[in-house]
């Protein structure tokens, strides 16, 4: 069966419940578009529990499988986290519908995004690779977004008519997700560089200084408050940062350099995600970010638990 012509027809498959989905959930179905979801959390009663009551919330179908939301499906966004960008591909394509589009929103190297779309071209779909090109939420569904592909052009016009901000960066597979990677390994790498340095200064009660000094050399920067805003994301979703750091880091050998800095940056994104999975960071707030909007008190908090670990 053809996909319908006009995209305001289509049926939208989300892979992935998290953060991004719900957000694209709400924005499609406020437009009136049938949109079904599916994540491995729903396998898990106590992980469900929200995802169905968002769902139930904003008019969202959750299906049980990939396959089922894959058969349901013109258009299929997969937003999951990136070591899954793979496995997922697998799981949808020998359910996708012919000529329905798969668009990969992952955060994963060139080489994980050929794979995938090997996979989704041969069933008969029509993959295109997706670079989100900064964070979600303050843009919602217009987050700027790069295109990549043979269908990339096909899909650009139907995704900017459902709200989104696309634009096409080629038509070969892996240049808009070697400039998405390329990117992180500057903004993930400072997020990490900032929560290592301030919590050392603040060790070290000289945290005052170095925030002056960065403002005198980086005056357009407002360093209390990025440091507030890196040390809250990172709590928050220093698991999926790091797996996204891994597949920056495949990004640059894949180019030949030792990964140095991508590598560097994965483990410590990874180590807080242990300590914030660990309670370091206490309960959460509705919003899922640690208790305070303040780095200090994060940072305290990350070296009370360390010095405690210390001790024991």
């Amino acid at each position: 069966m053809a996909i319908p012509s006009s995209a305001h027809e289509w049926h939208i498959g989300l892979v992935g419940y998290g953060e991004v989905g719900r957000i694209l959930a709400e924005d499609l179905r406020a437009q009136g578009l049938a949109v079904s979801a599916h994540d491995v959390k729903l396998a898990d009663a106590t992980l469900a529990t929200p995802l169905h009551s968002h769902a139930a919330e904003h008019g969202v179908q959750l299906l049980a499988s990939h396959a089922a939301l894959a058969a349901a499906s013109d258009l299929v966004i997969s937003a999951v986290t990136a070591s899954q960008t793979l496995a997922v591909a697998q799981a949808c394509a020998p359910h996708m519908r012919a000529q329905a589009f798969y668009l990969d929103f992952n955060s994963a190297s060139p080489g994980a995004k050929q794979a995938a779309a090997l996979l989704i071209d041969a069933a008969g779909a029509r993959y295109v690779e997706g670079a989100v090109m900064t964070s979600v939420p303050p843009y919602r569904s217009r987050v700027p977004l790069l295109l990549g592909g043979a269908f990339a052009a096909a899909l650009a016009q139907p995704l900017g008519a459902l709200g989104f901000a696309p634009r096409v960066a080629s038509e070969r597979l892996g240049v808009a997700s070697a400039t998405k990677m390329c990117r992180s390994v500057m903004i993930k790498g400072l997020e990490a560089m900032v929560i290592e340095s301030f919590t050392a200064a603040r060790h070290y009660g000289v945290e005052d200084a170095v925030i002056a000094s960065l403002q005198e050399t980086f005056p357009g920067i407002d360093w209390e408050r990025q440091g507030s805003y890196f040390f809250q994301r990172v709590i928050e979703h220093g698991r999926r940062r790091s797996e996204e750091m891994q597949e920056s880091a495949n990004t640059v050998r894949e180019a030949g350099l030792p990964a140095f800095s991508a590598q560097g940056t994965a483990e410590r994104q990874a180590w807080m995600a242990d300590l914030a999975d660990g309670g370091t960071f206490g309960a959460r707030d509705a919003a899922g970010f640690a208790r305070s909007n303040d780095w200090r008190s994060e940072a305290d908090r990350l070296l009370q638990s360390l010095n405690a670990r210390d001790r024991a």
